[in-house]
């Protein structure tokens, strides 16, 4: 650990960054596609769900690294596109989870009451209004706590792309590993920069959820986690220890 210079230090915080920046990029166009795929699988065209369907099945039941590869190595030879390794893992990783989105968007909007879609008809909605004013507002709670373990799969699924040379948090662990010829320190150095990583992601989404069901109505639940296991069984204590009381009164 004490031969870890500040270079090199340096150097995984740059790390950091470029995977926050794949993150984001990734999660950009994969919640674009995931949308566009979900809500295109409950149209009542059958060759849209069709279409929808098959994209969603061709990309969902590919390796995420194998289409990294096809991107960055065959696109330029079938097509001439010659794309830079970082645009090359943002595409990859943004189609693929993008797939496995758009069953979160296409469960979710399923969920929505069918009373609820009767009425917008009933209002003289459009298909396009009922999906805006109703569906969504409606699905969107629903979409977040699933949408936020895609999230972290996706944080953790950019570590694929130090293959292509990216320098993200694995590639100068990778670095920083022959240059020190230690293993040890390194990775679990970066174990706990995926931990800080996610955990702040999942922060961010919590707040996410409380606000999107705040939208809707729904009072944010207090006490969760190992706070509300701790306080459950004070409460359950309570009604005997009345009982209690009321015997010794009689």
């Amino acid at each position: 650990m004490t031969d870890l210079t500040a270079g090199l230090w340096e150097l995984l915080l740059k790390g950091v960054w470029v995977t926050v920046q794949l993150t984001v990029f990734s999660a950009a166009l994969g919640a674009f596609v995931a949308f566009v795929v979900g809500v295109a699988r409950t149209n009542r065209l059958w060759i849209v769900r069709f279409l929808s369907g098959l994209y969603m099945e061709i990309f969902r039941g590919t390796s995420a690294l194998v289409l990294m590869f096809w991107m960055f190595f065959v696109l330029p030879v079938a097509f001439g596109w010659q794309l830079v390794p970082m645009w090359a893992a943002v595409l990859a990783l943004g189609l693929s989870y993008g797939a496995y989105g758009s069953e979160i968007v296409r469960g979710a909007l399923a969920a929505v009451a069918p009373a609820q879609q009767e009425a917008g008809i009933a209002l003289s909605f459009s298909p396009w209004q009922r999906l805006v004013k109703i569906q969504l507002p409606q699905a969107w709670p629903e979409m977040v706590p699933p949408a936020n373990n895609l999230l972290i799969e996706l944080l953790k699924g950019t570590a694929l792309v130090s293959v292509l040379g990216v320098g993200d948090i694995t590639f100068g662990a990778a670095l920083v590993r022959n240059a020190l010829g230690e293993s040890a320190p390194v990775y679990t150095i970066i174990l706990v920069m995926y931990f800080i990583l996610a955990f702040l992601l999942t922060r961010v989404m919590r707040a996410v959820e409380r606000k999107a069901k705040a939208g809707i109505g729904q009072a944010p639940q207090k006490g969760q986690g190992v706070l509300r296991k701790l306080t459950i069984p004070r409460q359950a204590d309570a009604p005997s220890s009345d009982l209690s009381k009321s015997a010794g009164g009689a």
